[in-house]
Protein backbone atom coordinates (compact mmCIF):
# COMPACT_ATOMS: atom_id res chain seq x y z
CA UNK A 1 0.00 0.00 0.00
CA UNK A 2 1.43 3.39 -1.01
CA UNK A 3 1.65 5.98 1.71
CA UNK A 4 0.84 9.56 0.76
CA UNK A 5 3.18 12.30 2.02
CA UNK A 6 1.55 14.69 4.44
CA UNK A 7 1.47 18.46 4.30
CA UNK A 8 2.85 20.44 7.27
CA UNK A 9 -0.61 20.67 8.83
CA UNK A 10 -0.98 16.87 8.73
CA UNK A 11 -3.61 16.79 5.99
CA UNK A 12 -3.14 14.53 2.97
CA UNK A 13 -2.18 16.33 -0.26
CA UNK A 14 -4.88 17.44 -2.67
CA UNK A 15 -5.34 14.76 -5.34
CA UNK A 16 -7.77 16.42 -7.75
CA UNK A 17 -5.53 19.26 -8.87
CA UNK A 18 -5.38 19.45 -12.67
CA UNK A 19 -7.23 16.20 -13.29
CA UNK A 20 -8.53 15.92 -16.83
CA UNK A 21 -8.19 13.95 -20.04
CA UNK A 22 -5.57 16.29 -21.55
CA UNK A 23 -3.40 16.80 -18.48
CA UNK A 24 0.28 16.43 -19.28
CA UNK A 25 -0.04 15.84 -23.03
CA UNK A 26 1.70 19.04 -24.05
CA UNK A 27 4.51 18.51 -21.55
CA UNK A 28 4.93 14.91 -22.73
CA UNK A 29 5.02 16.02 -26.38
CA UNK A 30 7.69 18.61 -25.59
CA UNK A 31 9.73 16.08 -23.64
CA UNK A 32 9.49 13.54 -26.48
CA UNK A 33 10.49 16.14 -29.06
CA UNK A 34 13.44 17.15 -26.93
CA UNK A 35 14.50 13.51 -26.57
CA UNK A 36 14.38 13.05 -30.36
CA UNK A 37 16.49 16.18 -30.85
CA UNK A 38 19.05 14.92 -28.32
CA UNK A 39 19.29 11.58 -30.14
CA UNK A 40 20.01 13.40 -33.39
CA UNK A 41 22.63 15.55 -31.66
CA UNK A 42 24.33 12.49 -30.18
CA UNK A 43 24.84 11.18 -33.71
CA UNK A 44 26.85 14.28 -34.69
CA UNK A 45 29.69 15.01 -32.23
CA UNK A 46 30.60 18.40 -33.73
CA UNK A 47 27.01 19.56 -33.68
CA UNK A 48 26.74 18.31 -30.09
CA UNK A 49 29.79 20.36 -29.11
CA UNK A 50 28.36 23.42 -30.84
CA UNK A 51 25.03 22.92 -29.03
CA UNK A 52 26.80 22.58 -25.68
CA UNK A 53 28.81 25.76 -26.31
CA UNK A 54 25.61 27.60 -27.30
CA UNK A 55 23.79 26.48 -24.16
CA UNK A 56 26.81 27.45 -22.07
CA UNK A 57 26.97 30.92 -23.58
CA UNK A 58 23.23 31.49 -23.27
CA UNK A 59 23.17 30.29 -19.63
CA UNK A 60 26.22 32.41 -18.76
CA UNK A 61 24.61 35.46 -20.38
CA UNK A 62 21.41 34.95 -18.37
CA UNK A 63 23.42 34.55 -15.15
CA UNK A 64 25.43 37.73 -15.85
CA UNK A 65 22.28 39.72 -16.61
CA UNK A 66 20.74 38.41 -13.38
CA UNK A 67 23.81 39.38 -11.37
CA UNK A 68 23.74 42.86 -12.87
CA UNK A 69 20.07 43.14 -11.85
CA UNK A 70 20.60 41.88 -8.27
CA UNK A 71 21.19 45.32 -6.70
CA UNK A 72 18.27 46.82 -8.64
CA UNK A 73 14.64 46.30 -7.66
CA UNK A 74 13.22 43.32 -9.44
CA UNK A 75 13.80 39.60 -9.89
CA UNK A 76 17.62 39.59 -10.08
CA UNK A 77 18.21 36.38 -8.15
CA UNK A 78 15.36 34.65 -9.93
CA UNK A 79 17.03 35.43 -13.27
CA UNK A 80 20.35 34.10 -11.92
CA UNK A 81 18.67 30.82 -10.93
CA UNK A 82 16.98 30.56 -14.33
CA UNK A 83 20.42 30.96 -15.95
CA UNK A 84 21.85 28.23 -13.73
CA UNK A 85 18.89 26.01 -14.67
CA UNK A 86 19.66 26.59 -18.36
CA UNK A 87 23.28 25.64 -17.69
CA UNK A 88 22.03 22.60 -15.77
CA UNK A 89 20.55 21.13 -18.95
CA UNK A 90 24.10 20.43 -20.17
CA UNK A 91 26.44 20.62 -17.18
CA UNK A 92 26.08 18.28 -14.16
CA UNK A 93 27.49 20.76 -11.61
CA UNK A 94 24.91 23.38 -12.58
CA UNK A 95 22.20 20.72 -12.43
CA UNK A 96 23.22 19.87 -8.85
CA UNK A 97 23.02 23.57 -7.93
CA UNK A 98 19.55 23.77 -9.49
CA UNK A 99 18.39 20.73 -7.51
CA UNK A 100 19.78 22.24 -4.30
CA UNK A 101 17.94 25.52 -4.92
CA UNK A 102 14.72 23.63 -5.67
CA UNK A 103 15.04 21.72 -2.39
CA UNK A 104 15.59 24.98 -0.49
CA UNK A 105 12.59 26.60 -2.17
CA UNK A 106 10.40 23.58 -1.39
CA UNK A 107 11.45 23.59 2.28
CA UNK A 108 10.81 27.33 2.50
CA UNK A 109 7.36 26.89 0.93
CA UNK A 110 6.48 24.09 3.39
CA UNK A 111 7.69 26.17 6.35
CA UNK A 112 5.65 29.14 5.11
CA UNK A 113 2.54 26.98 4.86
CA UNK A 114 3.13 25.52 8.33
CA UNK A 115 3.62 29.01 9.76
CA UNK A 116 0.39 30.23 8.14
CA UNK A 117 -1.57 27.26 9.49
CA UNK A 118 -0.12 27.72 12.98
CA UNK A 119 -0.90 31.44 12.85
CA UNK A 120 -4.50 30.84 11.81
CA UNK A 121 -4.90 28.26 14.60
CA UNK A 122 -3.48 30.70 17.14
CA UNK A 123 -5.76 33.47 15.93
CA UNK A 124 -8.85 31.29 16.00
CA UNK A 125 -8.07 30.00 19.52
CA UNK A 126 -7.58 33.42 21.10
CA UNK A 127 -10.72 35.17 22.24
CA UNK A 128 -11.26 38.72 21.04
CA UNK A 129 -12.20 40.85 24.10
CA UNK A 130 -14.41 43.11 21.98
CA UNK A 131 -16.43 40.10 20.80
CA UNK A 132 -17.23 38.95 24.35
CA UNK A 133 -20.73 39.88 25.56
CA UNK A 134 -20.78 42.70 28.12
CA UNK A 135 -22.98 42.54 31.26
Amino acid sequence: MDEQPETPDGAPPVENRGVGPHRGRRRRALRDGHARMRLRLDGHPRLRLLYKIGVGLLGALIVVVGLVLVPLPGPGWLIVFVGVAVLGTEFPAAHRITQWVRRLARRARLRWRAWRVARSVRRSSTVDPSAAPSR
